[in-house]
């Protein structure tokens, strides 16, 4: 039975604004009950008044300081007593005192009852429910527009940035300059690389790795004055002399002087491995000399203006000149001019032919650029062009042909085109076009990489590399003070010769090869097919 009082006891104190029903009764009620024991009619009348008006003091009493101490009475009063508590508080009426007498206790004792609380029970009745209904659902609603707010902040700020940026700075690192290479940047390898991840990037000095003096050099935008040979020999035109520097040993030998006011306008290494160079004069002619015994063997004429442009191919020589024409000539035979053809209107400043003989490229000062295929049977070109670009407008000094591409051809323009553009001469197509900024003096491809370099003047006076066959920049290489007029490169296909206006010649190693990936060297065609210059002049 205790488990069930004790369930009784709690329902009671979970009760709160019933009557006080439980709990151990107060000293004054227990007085009563004695003394209702009694037959006495008046004193049941008496006790029964003062029953009643005890309870309706001790309801008031309690409704008082209900506030108060509510708590700790219920706790008090439902606390089942101990034993001791019950001696304390349970005592043998008086014998002395009158069956009559009011034993209502006063209030001053209830006021005292020890306070023993350990939590707070609320009042209903003084609890303001519509105020606390008011504040949950504001809260609610200011949660809700917090949320819209934010929503609709980062729906914003998603719209604004760039499509698959959804993480960036507020303020972006400025952009780093076009072609340039970051040498301290860190290469993060994995445990396993993918084997078609391959390391396309290299180490490009930006500086020469060797400076040469060129003193007295012309400044000149339509000659050509450099040439590098198979033999690893630089030809060199100052004003009116030529220099051969040895580029293996380092030695300097000077070839020929002119007389008089003449100068030299261009040079060119015949193909292979061999020692004559063809030099065209301002006199009109062009000389043929052999550089081992320092030696003219003849001089070949045609033309009426200064010759500015020579190219190579096998045993003919074709020359361009400022009278417009092109001239061929076969330096084994007595009458060398063996085809003439008036290529362009103004001066003709660059002659190139192409690595398997099929054509031959010529830019002229009157801003064309003509493709004339070689004779039938023969090593000198038709006299009718199979293809007349006119897109440049400036003259077209800039010519390349792509060694490892056959039928691609790079020109660049003057001041007044800025633009360097690849051919492909089969089809008369222009694969692509590039706006360099800056005049295009000179092109050249590389043997190693898909590549090409070009030469510049104002503002930069700088080499660019270019990527094919997109024409995006690689790199940028900087030093010269005066425009940049001529380029030339190694036999090994590594080096970049650059000769300015500022009467220095430069040395870039761009093209560098990985040691592993080294060739072997192999004679060309041209070198094995060619004959003994000395047998063969008459």
């Amino acid at each position: 039975m205790a488990q069930f009082n004790y369930l009784n006891e709690l329902n009671t104190l979970a009760t709160i604004d019933g009557p006080l029903t439980r709990g151990p009764l107060q000293r004054w009620v227990k007085k009563s009950n004695n003394e209702n024991i009694n037959p006495s009619s008046n004193s049941s009348k008496n006790m029964s008044n003062i029953n009643v008006s005890a309870c309706s003091q001790s309801m008031q009493k309690l409704s008082v300081s209900g506030n108060i101490s509510c708590n700790n009475s219920l706790l008090s009063i439902n606390k089942t007593p101990t034993r001791n508590e019950n001696k304390k508080g349970k005592k043998t009426p008086s014998k002395n005192k009158s069956p009559g007498r009011s034993t209502t206790p006063t209030p001053n004792k209830l006021a005292k009852t020890p306070n023993k609380a350990d939590r707070f029970i609320p009042s209903r009745s003084n609890s303001n429910f519509d105020l606390c209904h008011y504040m949950l659902n504001r809260e609610e609603e200011d949660e809700i527009v917090a949320q819209t707010v934010t929503g609709e902040a980062l729906g914003r700020a998603l719209a604004d940035t760039e499509p698959g940026r959804l993480l960036q700075y507020t303020c972006k690192a400025p952009a780093a300059p076009e072609g340039y290479q970051n040498r301290l940047r860190v290469v993060y390898s994995q445990a396993k690389v993918p084997s078609t991840v391959k390391n396309t990037t290299r180490y490009i000095p930006q500086a020469p790795d060797r400076i040469l003096d060129a003193p007295e050099i012309v400044d000149d935008y339509y000659l050509n004055l450099i040439d590098w040979s198979a033999s690893n020999i630089l030809a060199v035109a100052l004003n009116n002399t030529v220099y051969l520097w040895n580029a293996s040993t380092g030695q300097i030998e000077q070839l020929l002087t002119l007389e008089g006011s003449e100068t030299v306008c261009s040079v060119a290494w015949v193909q292979g491995a061999s020692s004559h160079l063809a030099v065209g004069t301002s006199s009109a002619v062009v000389e043929l000399w052999d550089c081992e015994k320092i030696k003219r063997l003849r001089i070949m004429d045609g033309h009426t203006g200064r010759v500015s442009s020579l190219s190579w191919n096998l045993y003919v020589v074709s020359s361009g000149a400022r009278d417009g024409n092109i001239v061929h000539h076969d330096v084994r035979e007595r009458q060398h001019a063996v085809a003439t053809v008036n290529a362009h209107t103004h001066e003709v400043c660059s002659l190139k032919w192409s690595p398997d003989g099929k054509y031959i490229a010529s830019g002229g000062n009157d801003n064309l650029l003509n493709i004339w295929p070689a004779a039938q049977g023969q090593h000198y070109s038709q006299p009718q062009y199979i293809h007349q670009f006119s897109q440049h407008l400036a003259a077209v000094k800039g010519l390349a042909w792509c060694p490892w591409s056959a039928g691609i051809l790079a020109s660049g323009g003057g001041t007044a085109d800025r633009t360097i553009r690849i051919w492909n001469v089969n089809t008369g197509a222009n694969l692509n076009t590039v706006d360099t900024k800056s005049q295009v003096c000179s092109i050249v491809w590389s043997t190693h990489y898909k590549e090409l370099v070009s030469a510049h003047g104002y503002a930069q006076n700088q080499l660019v590399l270019w990527k094919y066959p997109m024409l995006s920049r690689v790199a940028e290489l900087c030093g010269h003070e005066a425009r940049v007029l001529h380029l030339a490169l190694s036999p090994d296909g590594t080096t970049v010769l650059s000769a300015s206006a500022d009467e220095t010649l430069r040395l870039w190693k761009c093209f560098m090869l990985d040691p592993s990936k080294k060739k072997e060297p192999t004679d060309s065609k041209a070198a094995k097919s060619l004959l003994n210059m000395n047998s063969i002049i008459r």
